[in-house]
């Protein structure tokens, strides 16, 4: 994944420190209940297509974009199904962040899979029960987006209970 020039901009300040950035996670839905997802190009691992804001931009645009940056697919936000501060991790250079996520579970309207080979490695649509290896997190967010249909609300971590 390229790093957003305001990251570069900001790292020259704070170097490796922790930054705290707002990112965005698309699990677009085909009618025959296919996810699409691409296999990341930063790391190799599969995930539904996803990324950073800019300063500015509203999430459900943001994601838009990324969808058809890193997959060629258009695909329209439908509603927000988690909302989740995930824990600090360092990318391999050093630089540590820590993302609040927003899921949305998508509805793909256009367009056909190509690759932008400096954000993806290979994309496709998937059968959820033939869904690659991929991280814990990353599932949650797949399960909550097919249950979106039935539920009418987003999924977050509860505070805990002050009695």
């Amino acid at each position: 994944m390229s790093t957003p020039d305001f990251i570069r901009e900001l790292r020259k300040h704070i170097g490796h420190d922790l930054l705290w950035l707002m990112g965005v996670t698309g699990v677009v839905i085909a009618e025959d209940g296919s996810i699409l997802l691409h296999k990341r190009a930063d790391d190799g691992s599969w995930a539904p297509p996803g990324g950073i804001l800019e300063p500015g931009e509203q999430p459900a645009q943001a994601l838009a974009r990324e969808i058809y940056e890193e997959t060629g697919v258009h695909a329209v936000p439908e509603r927000i199904v988690s909302v989740v501060t995930e824990p600090p991790f360092t990318y391999a250079n050093g630089d540590t962040v820590q993302f609040m996520d927003v899921a949305f579970r998508c509805r793909p309207v256009g367009g056909e899979i190509r690759l932008d080979e400096d954000e993806s490695l290979d994309a496709g649509w998937f059968a959820p029960d033939e869904l690659p290896w991929m991280h814990e997190r990353v599932l949650r967010r797949i399960r909550h987006a097919r249950a979106a249909a039935e539920e009418t609300d987003a999924w977050f971590v509860p505070p805990a209970d002050p009695a």
